[in-house]
């Protein structure tokens, strides 16, 4: 089967730029980011072997969750300057080597990414730093996950996230996330219930729907 390899690259943006030392060009230019990033890059093109790859992005303004809730993220830093002019760089490398580059005003690099998997036929694999993809991992579906910096990653399939989540299928994450909330998106859960709640409510009656 060919494959298609999926970037969400913020994610693995951010995890390159907070996992190496500043790095400059002789212009005092920062590219820790990008050269981090093309480690990750070559190397997952290198043990994959892809027949296919798109670079997802966030568009930076708020998204429709924003507009639904308007303390999502509230509790999030600004992005650093010394990371936000480095993007650019990076899609101007991505765009040499042809690689195609989706976001969409209003919509998170999370929410194209989930499109695309809907509509793919292929295996496809999803490099992020990211847990929240777990929910997306199926038959077809995997996440290359940066577990530590930009070295240490692992290959979540079905049973390494049920492994991972103590018994949980990733298509109940989602329902344990309603329960316990998402404290690094500012999102509130049910009240009195912690995670260890959560987990063991979604294992006893599979899902937020038998709860009730």
């Amino acid at each position: 089967m060919k494959k298609l390899l999926i970037i969400d690259s913020n994610s693995v943006i951010h995890r390159a730029f907070h996992a190496l030392p500043f790095l400059s060009t002789k212009q005092g230019e920062p590219t820790n980011a990008v050269y981090g990033f093309l480690l990750v890059f070559f190397r997952v093109i290198k043990d994959f072997q892809p027949d296919y790859i798109a670079a997802v992005f966030d568009f930076p303004a708020p998204n429709f969750r924003h507009k639904k809730f308007k303390q999502y993220k509230a509790n999030r830093p600004p992005t650093p300057k010394d990371l936000s002019i480095q993007i650019p760089k990076i899609k101007d490398f991505l765009n040499v080597f042809n690689v195609y580059i989706f976001e969409k005003k209003g919509f998170e690099a999370d929410d194209i990414i989930g499109a695309i998997t809907e509509v793919s036929s292929v295996e496809n694999i999803i490099l992020t730093g990211d847990s929240d993809l777990f929910q997306l991992v199926q038959e077809n579906i995997k996440v290359y996950f940066l577990k530590k910096g930009v070295k240490d990653t692992v290959l979540y399939d079905k049973e390494l996230v049920k492994e991972r989540l103590q018994g949980l299928l990733p298509k109940q994450i989602l329902d344990l996330k309603s329960l316990k909330g998402d404290a690094s998106d500012n999102i509130p859960g049910v009240a009195g219930i912690g995670e260890k709640t959560a987990l063991d409510l979604i294992l006893k009656f599979g899902s937020l729907e038998n709860v009730y």
